[in-house]
């Protein structure tokens, strides 16, 4: 595969999912505690990557959980933030600012801190309650922090008694890491050609739904925005109908996500919309993607993880292609903001 080392990412998926059992019994602990709900606070991409494992605990859970901006809650705080919170705070570097700022504020509420970091000496490395350190890359941290966030929301439902299938569904996730590489090596072939569609246009509306909407809005922003400079609209297909399509035309490419929850529908809503308009419309279903052993139900479950496995190797193709590195930028970490 194009610039990729295979055993430094099964290294890195399979620190992932050892962090499960450790993750299980911070939960337990918090519970037992008193804890009665759970703040996703990440920043920018890593806050993205938190949406599905709310969502999960929003959509079948009663626990409250919370998805909201570090960088807003800095500033207005929030009312159900208290020392009863569980507080999830994703950063791959362990030195993003608004975390950081957020997390001094967090002490002084008393709630209990778990950060998820690449780097344990680090501010956030060192000042969460429970820390879990995967060392990571960009190219690798998608799928790690999809993992490490979605085990936190299935030991909730677990020790709530909202899922009883828990130990099955931990069992088949941790198949995942080499079931990954494989799905990356099949996908190979492909890839070089969905670069070039992506290559191919200075602007694109990117959709999804469901647990995959997150993906869309995480590809757009962080990696065709921030890292190869394409505009992009990121849009959710729910509502794909109440605006954005009045920009479908002629050569406007239309990129859309299709995963496999209850949500899939509202994708293929679109689908069967935009070739009526356009012939630039470039599906990623991971219906297509092959996970022997994998249940139907994990499947759903992480159909994000799967586009972000798939939607690297396009990248790596499509830096090559437009000769510029994923890691130029021009503004951040390089200027002051």
């Amino acid at each position: 595969m194009l610039n990729f080392d295979e055993q430094r990412f099964l290294r890195i998926q399979s620190g992932a999912v050892g962090l499960a059992h450790r993750i299980d019994d911070v939960i337990a602990s918090c519970l037992e505690a008193g804890a009665d709900n759970i703040f996703f606070l990440g920043t920018g991409g890593a806050g993205i990557l938190m949406q599905p494992a709310a969502q999960l605990l929003q959509r079948r859970s009663r626990f409250p959980a919370f998805l909201d901006l570090t960088a807003e809650l800095f500033v207005g705080g929030s009312a159900n933030l208290t020392k009863q919170s569980i507080v999830v705070m994703p950063s791959l570097s362990g030195t993003t600012k608004e975390s950081v700022a957020l997390l001094a504020k967090l002490k002084e509420v008393g709630a209990t801190v778990l950060t998820m970091v690449g780097h344990e000496e680090t501010p956030l490395g060192k000042g969460g309650d429970h820390v879990f350190v995967n060392f990571a890359e960009d190219d690798t941290s998608c799928e790690s922090f999809y993992l490490q966030s979605l085990f936190i929301a299935l030991s909730i439902m677990k020790h709530r008694g909202e899922i009883a299938n828990y130990d099955q569904l931990k069992a088949e996730l941790t198949q995942l890491p080499a079931l990954l590489l494989e799905v990356k090596r099949t996908f190979e072939s492909k890839a070089e050609a969905y670069a070039k569609a992506f290559a191919g246009s200075d602007y694109h509306i990117v959709t999804g739904a469901g647990n995959v909407w997150p993906e869309a809005f995480y590809y757009g922003m962080c990696i065709l925005e921030e890292m190869q400079w394409i505009r992009t609209r990121p849009v959710h297909a729910s509502d794909f109908f109440h605006g954005t399509l009045e920009l479908v035309e002629k050569d406007v490419s239309v990129i859309l996500f299709k995963g496999e929850d209850a949500y899939r529908a509202l994708a293929e809503r679109v689908e069967n919309f935009v070739p009526n308009y356009t012939d630039k419309l470039t599906v990623l279903d991971t219906a297509e993607f092959e996970l022997p052993g994998i249940s139907a139900d994990v499947r759903a479950l992480v159909s994000p993880i799967l586009l972000a496995t798939v939607l690297e190797r396009i990248s790596a193709h499509l830096e090559v292609m437009r000769n510029h590195p994923l890691t130029t930028r021009r503004y951040y970490k390089r200027v002051a903001y």
